[in-house]
């Protein structure tokens, strides 16, 4: 479920709540001495992970490959330090 921000046209007030996406919008304030119409703001939104056939596969790599990788990467690391670090005499 995701948080909604809102915030109050007349008092100003920004405030989040967690609701279902089916949830209706709501439209009142909720400071007790305002009465003023909130609206939903747009917000940058959640990290929406989508799993399945028709995504990209190195998404969600498996841990051997990760470690795989990383042995690969450090392996290139120890070499490309040791160029150009040597001089003749």
């Amino acid at each position: 479920m995701p948080n909604y921000d809102y915030q109050c046209k007349e008092c100003g007030q920004t405030f989040e709540v967690f609701q279902k996406m089916s949830d209706p919008k709501l439209e009142d304030c909720p400071q007790e001495k305002c009465s003023g119409k909130i609206r939903r703001l747009l917000g940058t939104g959640a990290g929406l992970i989508f799993k399945g056939s028709g995504f990209y596969q190195t998404d969600y790599r498996s841990e051997s490959y990760k470690k795989g990788q990383s042995k690969e990467g450090s392996s290139k690391s120890k070499t490309d330090s040791g160029k150009g670090t040597s001089k003749e005499v």
